[in-house]
C-alpha cells in the first residue's frame, strides 16, 4: 500500500510500537466492517498527517484498508484535554445523527501498547483547505464563495440537530458552559505562561466583566470547527464530506463555535499579527466575510447575534492560549518539533490584536 497523497512518513520523535499497535489490530479489530472483509495477508503500513499541532494523528494501513488513528501528543498535557476515550465515545453518539462525523470503530485504554489511549475510526478522502488553496478550487471566484456557504450552512445544521429528541442532552452541561469555558482557558493560560502578557491578563478580565447569559437554546458545540477542520468532495469542493476533530465536541452555546469560525476567518484589512496566526486563506479575493458569514447563520438558524463580538474576541484568546501550550511544550523540551519554535511571538502578536478589539 503506498502513502495517501495527503500523509507524510512519519515525523522523527513521533515513531510508535508499530508492532505492537498491528497485534492490537489483529487481536480487537472485526474480521468484516461496514460489511467488507478485511484481508489478514494484507501488509500493515503507517503514515502521518502533517497538519494539526496538538493530537497526533497516524494513517494505519491494515487488512487492505486505511484507517485513521489519533492520540495524545508526547509529554504532560492539559488536564481533561487530549482525552481519547472522551472523543472516541462523543463520535459513536454523534455519527448517527450527524453522519460528517467521521465512524469511530475501536478504542484502546491500555498504554502499553503504544503509550497512551488511542483510537481507530473510519477513513474519509477528500481535500482539506489550509494555507493553500487546492487546484480543485483555483482562482474560482464564485467556487470559492459557495464553499463557504457550505461551511457556514454545515455548522448552523450541526447546531439545528435537537439534542433532546436524538437522546444527546447527558454529553454535556449546558447551564453556565461559557464561564466554564472562560475559566478554564484562563487556567490554561496560566499553566502556559512563559513570559507576562499584560494584554492577555486585560482580554481575560473583559471576558469576566462581559459574560453573556446562559444560551437559550443548548446545541451540540464542536468547539473546533475551522475551514481546515472539514474535508471537502474532490469532484464538488461545495460539498463537505466529514467534519474532523471532535476531541473537544460538547454541549453548549452554540455562539462559541460560530465566534472560533469567525477568529480563524482573517480578512485582508486585519492587523498582520492575525492574518498571520493562522491561515491567510480567507484573505484572498472570493472568500465571504465574516459578516457575510454572520448574516447567512443567523438567517438558517433564527439566532439573536447581537453579541457575536464576544464569541469572537473569546475565541481569538482561545487561540492565543493554545500556541502558548504549543510554544511551552517547545519551551521546556517536550517536542522538538522545530514548527513550533516562533510560537511565541504569534501569542504576542495574537495578544495586542485582541487586545485592541476591546478597548
Amino acid at each position: 500500500m503506498t502513502l495517501a497523497s495527503d500523509a507524510a512518513p512519519v515525523r522523527p520523535g513521533e515513531e510508535l510500537n508499530w508492532d505492537a499497535l498491528s497485534r492490537f489490530l489483529h487481536e480487537h479489530l472485526p474480521a468484516t466492517l461496514d460489511g467488507e472483509t478485511l484481508d489478514a495477508d494484507a501488509p500493515f503500513t503507517v503514515a502521518q498527517f502533517p497538519g494539526g499541532h496538538s493530537n497526533l494523528t497516524y494513517l494505519v494501513g491494515f487488512g487492505g484498508r486505511e484507517f485513521v488513528m489519533r492520540r495524545p501528543p508526547f509529554g504532560p498535557v492539559a488536564p481533561t484535554a487530549h482525552d481519547m476515550p472522551r472523543e472516541y465515545r462523543m463520535l459513536a453518539a454523534v455519527n448517527p445523527v450527524f453522519p460528517l462525523a467521521p465512524r469511530p470503530y475501536l478504542l484502546c485504554e491500555d498504554t502499553e501498547i503504544i503509550g497512551a489511549p488511542f483510537y481507530i475510526m473510519e477513513r474519509r478522502q477528500g481535500l482539506v483547505v489550509r494555507r493553500d488553496v487546492p487546484p480543485e478550487i483555483g482562482d474560482d471566484l464564485d467556487l470559492r464563495r459557495r464553499v463557504s456557504q457550505s461551511l457556514i450552512d454545515t455548522l448552523a445544521d450541526l447546531h439545528l440537530v435537537d439534542i433532546e429528541r436524538c437522546g444527546l442532552i447527558s454529553l454535556g452541561k449546558p447551564a453556565g458552559f461559557v464561564e466554564r469555558q472562560v475559566t478554564g482557558w484562563a487556567k490554561r493560560w496560566e499553566r502556559a505562561r512563559t513570559t507576562d502578557l499584560p494584554e492577555i491578563e486585560a482580554v481575560i478580565k473583559w471576558l469576566v466583566d462581559h459574560m453573556p447569559p446562559n444560551a437559550p437554546r443548548p446545541t451540540l458545540v464542536h468547539n473546533d470547527y475551522k475551514l481546515d477542520n472539514v474535508m471537502l468532495d474532490p469532484q464538488n469542493p461545495t460539498r463537505i464530506i466529514a467534519v474532523l476533530d471532535w476531541e473537544m465536541c460538547t454541549l453548549g452555546d452554540p455562539l462559541v463555535d460560530l465566534g472560533l469560525l469567525l477568529c480563524y476567518w482573517p480578512q485582508p484589512e486585519d492587523p498582520e499579527p492575525r492574518r498571520e496566526a493562522i491561515s491567510g486563506v480567507t484573505t484572498l479575493p472570493g472568500w465571504m466575510t465574516r459578516a457575510e458569514l454572520t448574516e447567512r447563520y443567523a438567517a438558517r438558524t433564527g439566532m439573536d447575534l447581537t453579541r457575536i463580538g464576544y464569541y469572537e474576541v473569546f475565541a481569538l484568546f482561545k487561540l492565543a492560549v493554545v500556541l502558548q501550550q504549543i510554544y511551552y511544550r517547545y519551551h521546556v523540551g517536550q517536542t522538538r518539533d522545530e514548527r513550533f519554535s516562533d510560537f511565541d511571538k504569534r501569542v504576542e502578536g495574537l495578544a495586542h490584536a485582541v487586545r485592541d478589539l476591546i478597548v
